[in-house]
């Protein structure tokens, strides 16, 4: 269950209808290796809602806060202001076979292409996963490709099977917002592939939950690891703005208890679904907000994202790997903590 369900109130904004990125309309599929004692990994990838994204270009732009990170395609993002392929998570180890798979998914699509920026960000699961096993193949990529849908899992899969947070079981998190600017709606996204964290940095709806949860069983390479995060919304925005916009998903990290440590690769893409950057056509007119109508933007992408850990958290399970273990959240322990603080609200 999400933190909504549970009662837990994060931030001011409503949710989506779906509290989730597919209120975007992005389809989210996940291949999940379990192989052994030692492979604990997998693939995620991310399909914005257009036929084909290379023709079909949506602006975006990046965000490093700590750049302890192996992303792929990031360089032309923030060049030329678009992406032109799905985006896809996966381990460190594994972006450049994901990318290699990538490119042959846009090929396929494209048979006169001669020229492509896949996008693909990582976390390191080590801990869980025998990386060097390099278990993740192109085949996986296409696995996922095949399972995307808007009703995806979240928690303990795909990218986020190997993945700790807090030094508890992390993984594949997503929440949006709705938000009122100018007499339109527009939404807000956040998805995050959490694998960072100190226990006793926990926080939760502003609670300092680790604090509870420093003797609970699974302690292991304390405050090290990574967070990757993927913004969405439906607001016409242009590169820029999508930066400025992408800066605020920190935020959300922070309010957790992710302080970037060094060691720590915290990186965020952003895209807008509102407008697209066709190929081969004569130049378009672009709409996008004035800058002065983004606060209420702004403050929706840091409580997604907030949440979206949050939620990775809560859907996690418990995953045994490669000599080590990461616990699940104990949700009503940490449900029975915030109803001391009176941060639950009950239907």
């Amino acid at each position: 269950m999400k933190a909504p369900e549970l009662g837990i109130k994060i931030g001011l904004h409503e949710h989506g209808e779906k509290n989730s990125i597919a209120d975007l309309g992005v389809k989210v599929g996940h291949a999940t290796l379990i192989e052994g004692n030692e492979v604990r990994t997998g693939v995620t990838v991310l399909l914005p809602p257009v036929k084909n994204p290379y023709r079909e270009r949506l602006f975006s732009a990046t965000f490093v806060m700590n750049g302890f990170s192996k992303p792929i395609g990031f360089i032309q993002v923030d060049e030329l202001g678009y992406i032109e392929t799905p985006v896809a998570l996966t381990n460190t180890l594994s972006v450049y076979t994901v990318a290699s798979a990538m490119v042959k998914h846009m090929i396929e699509l494209n048979p006169n292409l001669k020229s492509i920026s896949p996008v693909v960000m990582e976390c390191n699961d080590s801990y869980l996963n025998d990386i060097r096993k390099m278990a993740v193949r192109e085949e996986h990529y296409f696995e996922a490709l095949k399972n995307a849908r808007l009703d995806f899992e979240e928690g303990s899969i795909g990218a986020g099977t190997g993945m700790s947070a807090f030094e508890l079981k992390g993984g594949i998190g997503s929440s949006s917002r709705v938000v009122e600017v100018g007499g339109e709606e527009y939404r807000v996204a956040s998805l995050v592939l959490a694998n960072f964290g100190r226990r006793e940095d926990l926080t939760i709806a502003g609670i300092p939950v680790g604090l509870y949860l420093k003797d609970y069983p699974g302690r292991g390479i304390s405050g090290k690891g990574s967070i990757s995060m993927v913004i969405a919304t439906d607001a016409p925005l242009t590169a820029r703005q999508l930066k400025r916009l992408a800066k605020r998903a920190v935020i959300g990290l922070a309010r957790t208890g992710g302080y970037t440590y060094h060691g720590s690769g915290d990186v965020v893409l952003a895209f807008s679904t509102a407008q697209t950057v066709p190929v081969g056509k004569e130049p378009e007119m672009v709409s996008f907000l004035p800058d002065n109508a983004l606060g209420r933007l702004f403050r929706a992408t840091a409580e997604a994202t907030e949440e979206a850990i949050v939620n990775a958290l809560l859907q996690a399970k418990t995953v045994e790997g490669n000599g080590h273990v990461r616990y699940a959240l104990p949700v009503e322990k940490v449900i029975e903590i915030l109803e001391k603080h009176g941060m639950v609200e009950r239907a």
